[in-house]
C-alpha cells in the first residue's frame, strides 16, 4: 500500500492488530515529477510510481503464488507478469458499474481511466463484491464480452456480498455508541436514517434544506453531519478532523423544535448497525456500493442521493432495476429542496409505495443471505477461484 509513512502507520497498526494472520508493508510514497492538479490522477499516479517498489518489496519474500489488487491497480499485472504468478482484481463496487467501465474504452478515451480498466482483460479472473442473482444482467454480459468486443473476457467470481457481519453496535471492549440509547426508544420502523458514507459531506445551503425537509417531514430521523468540504469536487479530502458545528450549521431554533423526535450525530456512527436495527425505517444515502448492499440486507428502503464515483449507476440499479428505492430529486443540481426531501420521506414511510419496497427488499435479503450459506452461489465462487488458483501451482 503505498502512502506517506508518517500518516499511514496508524492505519497499519489497527489493521494489523485485527487480521494477526496477515502481513502489512507500507511502501515509501512515490516522488511526483509533476503532480496533476487533479486529486484522483494524482492517486493513480501514486500506485502506477509505486509498481517499482512492490515488485522489489514481492522479489524479497520467499514466495509469492499470485497477486489480488485493487482495480485501480490494475496496471500491477505487469509486476505479476515479471514474477510469472496470476493477478486477480478484486473490484468493491457492482457488476453494473465493472460492465460499465470495460465499456468505456470502446466508446472514447476516458484517460486515465480508459487506460486503466483496458487493462482488466489482462488478469487471470476478477472477484467481484456482489451475488449472481442480484445483478444477473451485468454478470451475464461480462462474461459474455458484450461489455469489451474483442477483448478476452477473464473469469469472473461473484463473491459477495464482503461486509462485516451487524453487531448491536458495541465492539469488543468498546462502548455502545451513544446514538442507540435514542433508537432503542423510538418504535419499531419510524426512523428514517441519513449517512452519507466514509467521505460525503455537503454544503452548508444544503444542509439547511435537508434540516428544513426533515423537519417538515414530521417523521423521527437520526442523521449523521459532517463539516461542509473545503472543496466541493475533492471527494479526497480528508475532513476527519474538523467537527462540524451544528448550531451554525442547521437552521436557527432546529434542534428545539425536533428534539425528541430527531438526533443529529456529528461525523459518524455505526451505519451496519444502525440499518439493522428495529427502529429504522427508511435509510437516506450518497448510493456507495457498500451502503446499497448494507441497506439491502438489512431490508431496509433506499431514498437515494448519490453524489460522486460510480453512485449515479448505482441508483440507477436500485431505482429502475431492483426498484428497492426512490431518488431524490435535484441531486443533480445545486441544492435538493426541503420540499423534495419531506416528499420522498413520507412517500417511503407513509404510502403503499414504500411497503412495496419494503416487499421486494424482503425476498433480496433473503436471496443475500443465501448466497453466503455453505454451497450458496457466492461460497462456491470463492471455491472456483480456489481452485483456478491453485492450477498456476
Amino acid at each position: 500500500m503505498p502512502g506517506s509513512t508518517t500518516a499511514g502507520a496508524p492505519t497499519v497498526a489497527s489493521l494489523a492488530a485485527s487480521n494477526p494472520s496477515v502481513s502489512f508493508h507500507l511502501l515509501q510514497p512515490p516522488r511526483y515529477p509533476d503532480p496533476d492538479p487533479n486529486p484522483f490522477v494524482r492517486m493513480l499516479d501514486a500506485l502506477r510510481l509505486s509498481e517499482p517498489s512492490l515488485l522489489a518489496l514481492l522479489r524479497s519474500l520467499p514466495s509469492v503464488a499470485a497477486l489480488v489488487v485493487d482495480v485501480f491497480c490494475a496496471l500491477a499485472v505487469d509486476v505479476a507478469a515479471e514474477l510469472r504468478v496470476p493477478a486477480y482484481i478484486y473490484y468493491t463496487s457492482p457488476a453494473g458499474a465493472l460492465a460499465s467501465s470495460l465499456h468505456l474504452p470502446e466508446r472514447r478515451s476516458f484517460k486515465p481511466r480508459g487506460a486503466l480498466y483496458a487493462r482488466v482483460a489482462e488478469a487471470s479472473g476478477v472477484l467481484v463484491n456482489t451475488f449472481k442473482w442480484l445483478e444477473a444482467r451485468a454478470v451475464k454480459a461480462l462474461r459474455e464480452g458484450a461489455c469489451a468486443p474483442g477483448c478476452p473476457s477473464p473469469p469472473l467470481y461473484c463473491v459477495g456480498q464482503l461486509l462485516a457481519a451487524a453487531s448491536s453496535g458495541q465492539a469488543a471492549g468498546s462502548e455502545r455508541h451513544p446514538c442507540f440509547a435514542w433508537l432503542d426508544a423510538q418504535p419499531d420502523r419510524s426512523v428514517v436514517f441519513l449517512c452519507f458514507g466514509s467521505v460525503g459531506a455537503f454544503s452548508a445551503a444544503q444542509l439547511k434544506e435537508l434540516a428544513r425537509g426533515l423537519e417538515s417531514s414530521g417523521h423521527r430521523f437520526l442523521w449523521v453531519v459532517r463539516s461542509p468540504p473545503q472543496d466541493p469536487s475533492n471527494f479526497f479530502e480528508r475532513r476527519q478532523g474538523k467537527e462540524p458545528d451544528l448550531e451554525a450549521l442547521l437552521p436557527d431554533g432546529f434542534s428545539g423544535r425536533t428534539r425528541g423526535r430527531g438526533l443529529v450525530v456529528k461525523s459518524w456512527a455505526p451505519q451496519m448497525e444502525v440499518l439493522h436495527h428495529r427502529g429504522t425505517g427508511a435509510f437516506v444515502t450518497h448510493c456507495g456500493w457498500n451502503s446499497t448492499l448494507e441497506g439491502v440486507m438489512a431490508g431496509v428502503p433506499l431514498l437515494c442521493r448519490p453524489q460522486y464515483a460510480e453512485q449515479r449507476l448505482n441508483k440507477v440499479f436500485i431505482v429502475e432495476e431492483m426498484k428497492v428505492g426512490v431518488v431524490v430529486d435535484g441531486y443533480d443540481e445545486e441544492l435538493v429542496s426541503a420540499e423534495e426531501v419531506e416528499a420522498k420521506a413520507r412517500l417511503i414511510m407513509e404510502s403503499e409505495e414504500g411497503e412495496r419496497l419494503r416487499a421486494r427488499l424482503a425476498t433480496a435479503r433473503e436471496k443475500a443471505a443465501e448466497a453466503l450459506m455453505d454451497g450458496g452461489p457466492s461460497r462456491l465462487a470463492f471455491d472456483e477461484f480456489l481452485k483456478d488458483l491453485a492450477c498456476w501451482k
